[in-house]
């Protein structure tokens, strides 16, 4: 028996800019086949002017705290001063403040600049830092936070609303995509039910493909599919808001890193494909096949939608023309029939699947068994 790696049979998509081969790579290594469809564009630092308008103001006077909410964004900041002709300043300004870390990258960038952090929450979450600020009292203080890719509305509103001022540094910017065509038929791919998995590392991300889908006309198509069949994970509760906003359910890591992202899609996509057993075999579906008895099979398109459809509810009989309506172009008795033919011999006629004489199709489930339903 071939070794069978645990996400054989998965595709996922990844609307990433930055990190996205890093985290196509981890899920690739497990066995699952990737696609890209980029939902933002990162403008570089040095060429942005909002950047460089905030480091002039920050330069102004001197500066009581500094927040380095993310390691690329705060080397991003010094290496765009540097280019500037302003590195050395920045970074005697910064040294005279007491400077907070979001978690150990940022802690190590910051480090790696010859400075050092007064403190770094252990939960590495923006929400234990801006308690850890308020707590300690910033009434009159003046506060740089560096952003990561986005506003931090809260952070910085109830900092100000303490009496801070507060000084924002937008050390890099999500912009929409130069071209839009892969989101586009990303999109596409989701709605025909050949994503099995959809994770987001940042809110612009998911913000940008809602507002690609609500322009095209796909919105109410979207959330269905997300809210059914496709596994929707996001690095964490800021990233899930444009999604939760609409409903939509998503799974999250303990920790906000990739690699804890990429284990939660691994982990969730398993959970949501349960085991049946039919004919006296052990059958696992996935999303372009199935496990057999450990085996993969590969099936295509037509006979894996009606296999999806038979395994709603194992064991009961589906009537042709049910089965009619799931083949992806449609199709009369006679497609269902070349389907289902196709199908058998994809599954290696193991008899899983039975006609039931002038009624339909039927997965061929044992009496005791236990079926588990396919969402």
């Amino acid at each position: 028996m071939t070794d069978v790696r645990p996400l054989a049979g998965f595709t996922v998509g990844i609307t990433a800019a930055r990190r996205a081969e890093e985290l196509g790579a981890l899920l690739v290594r497990q066995g699952a086949a990737v696609r890209y469809g980029p939902a933002i564009r990162i403008v570089p630092l040095a060429d942005d002017t909002e950047l460089h308008a905030a480091t002039m103001r920050l330069l102004e006077s001197p500066v009581d705290i500094v927040v380095a909410t993310t390691g690329i964004g705060f080397r991003g900041w010094i290496e765009a001063a540097e280019g500037w002709g302003l590195g050395e300043k920045v970074l005697d300004h910064l040294s005279n403040a007491s400077l907070l870390t979001r978690g150990p990258k940022a802690a190590g960038a910051v480090r790696t600049a010859g400075l050092a952090e007064d403190y770094s929450p252990a939960s590495e979450s923006s929400a234990e830092l801006l308690q850890y600020l308020t707590q300690s009292g910033v009434d009159g203080r003046r506060i740089a936070l560096q952003l990561h890719g986005e506003p931090l509305p809260y952070f910085a509103e109830t900092l100000r609303q303490a009496g801070a001022e507060v000084i924002e540094i937008p050390v890099y910017r999500w912009v929409a995509p130069a071209d839009p065509g892969p989101l586009d038929r990303l999109l596409d791919a989701v709605l025909e039910g050949t994503i099995d998995a959809l994770p987001f590392t940042s809110a612009p991300a998911a913000a940008s493909t809602v507002a690609m889908a609500r322009r095209t006309g796909r919105l109410g198509a979207l959330i269905e599919v997300l809210s059914s069949r496709v596994v929707v994970a996001c690095v964490g509760p800021i990233t899930a808001a444009p999604l939760a906003s609409l409903g939509i359910s998503t799974v999250q890591p303990l920790r906000s890193r990739i690699g804890a992202l990429a284990r939660t899609v691994a982990d969730a996509l398993v959970t949501a494909s349960p085991t049946l057993y039919a004919a006296g075999h052990v059958l696992q579906i996935r999303g372009t096949g199935a496990l057999v008895d450990g085996e993969w099979r590969e099936i295509a398109p037509a006979p894996m939608a009606l296999l999806r459809a038979l395994a709603r509810q194992p064991g009961r009989v589906v009537a042709r023309r049910e089965l009619s309506a799931e083949l992806p172009s449609g199709g009369e008795a006679h497609a269902v029939e070349t389907a289902i033919g196709r199908l058998r011999t994809s599954l290696g006629g193991t008899g899983v699947v039975q006609t039931v004489v002038k009624r339909g199709y039927r997965l061929a489930m044992n009496p005791g068994d236990t079926p588990a339903p396919i969402g």
